[in-house]
């Protein structure tokens, strides 16, 4: 698979989402070789093209407060990691990063903005050295539906992505979906289940204890 094509799958994956480096050794694809919901699945199949319903009453961030904390999903050899700050000052920011084999292949920051015409839902990827991938700014995402179980943000301008879909399986559990809808070449579904991390305890510290 040609790196160019390679990286229009990572710009929609992450959401949420993301998938390669330009190193050639890391853009020799697997596949996953099982379903389950600690695996991610890639698709090739044309995504549905019925608009998405618009939210019938005002989304806020606080509908989005569930995804503050940890993430991890695997996709084949890779593992992706997320981490979500609370909602503060109008903006939910979250950070996320892909490796495979202790390689770090791909990072990206995303925003959930509110604003007075909605949620919007920005995103931009980088090397490990911070160079940005997307030269022409972040990508934008507008949402387009909300409920209990699933949000659907739809892409305006391109179809890379054209939908991020985040689908909540439990309190601790949701899978990550793209719609991409490439210039040329086929349309593609690309899913990765997350999985809400315990957080880092702390060790207590010599002092501490012995104050005890």
């Amino acid at each position: 698979m040609e790196i160019a094509a390679m990286k229009l799958i990572l710009r929609a994956t992450c959401a949420a989402i993301c998938l390669v480096a330009a190193h050639p050794s890391a853009i020799r694809a697997q596949k996953p070789t099982g379903v389950g919901t600690q695996s991610a699945t890639a698709v090739m199949a044309a995504p549905q093209t019925t608009p998405a319903p618009a939210p019938t009453t005002k989304a806020t961030l606080a509908d989005f407060g569930w995804l503050e904390g940890r993430w991890r999903g695997d996709w084949g050899p890779r593992v992706a990691e997320q981490v979500w700050f609370a909602p503060k000052a109008g903006v939910m920011t979250g950070l996320f990063r892909l490796v495979e084999n202790d390689k770090t292949l791909v990072l990206e920051l995303f925003t959930l903005v509110e604003k007075a015409e909605g949620i919007e839902f920005f995103f931009r990827h980088f090397t490990p050295e911070l160079v940005p991938w997307e030269k022409s700014g972040a990508t934008v995402l507008n949402l387009a539906s909300l409920d209990a179980k699933k949000v659907d943000f739809e892409n305006a301008v391109n179809g890379q992505p054209k939908h991020a879909i985040l689908i909540r399986v439990d309190a601790d559990t949701y899978t990550a979906r793209s719609e991409i809808i490439p210039e040329t070449g086929d349309p593609q579904v690309i899913e990765i289940t997350y999985h809400r991390q315990k957080p880092i305890l702390e060790k207590p510290s010599a002092g501490s204890g012995a104050r005890r």
